[in-house]
């Protein structure tokens, strides 16, 4: 971890919904987040698909439930966390089609506020 470390900042309503989760689940969320704070990648985040290099997604399976929190590392010196949400289906492992137009919303709305 030899980069300098980048702040986590948040939309305000992905923290809302981050704060509800269990206080373990944010924890290690949290740990993966500060892991991309450093340039490098948790073993529980991987790219997102369906997105331009740069989103990426924490999958936290935890007490049978499935926490999801989706972060974008090149938008500006901040690492942006998008969207935190409990994953509902029990279907697959695919994200819901709300949560991804929410999460390229919130994107679109972002890089435009940033320019």
């Amino acid at each position: 971890m030899s980069e300098q470390q980048r702040q986590i900042s948040w939309i305000n309503a992905a923290r809302k919904d981050f704060s509800k989760f269990p206080s373990d689940a944010q924890r290690r969320i949290r740990q993966a987040l500060t892991v991309a704070t450093y340039g490098q990648k948790a073993d529980i985040a991987k790219p997102m698909k369906g997105f331009t290099d740069g989103v990426f997604e924490v999958a936290l399976k935890h007490r049978g439930d499935a926490y999801r929190t989706v972060y974008a590392v090149k938008i500006d010196d901040d690492i942006w966390v998008l969207h935190a949400f409990q994953k509902k289906s029990v279907s697959g492992i695919k994200t819901p089609k709300p949560d991804i137009d929410l999460i390229r919303e919130r994107l679109a709305r972002l890089k435009e506020k940033l320019k």
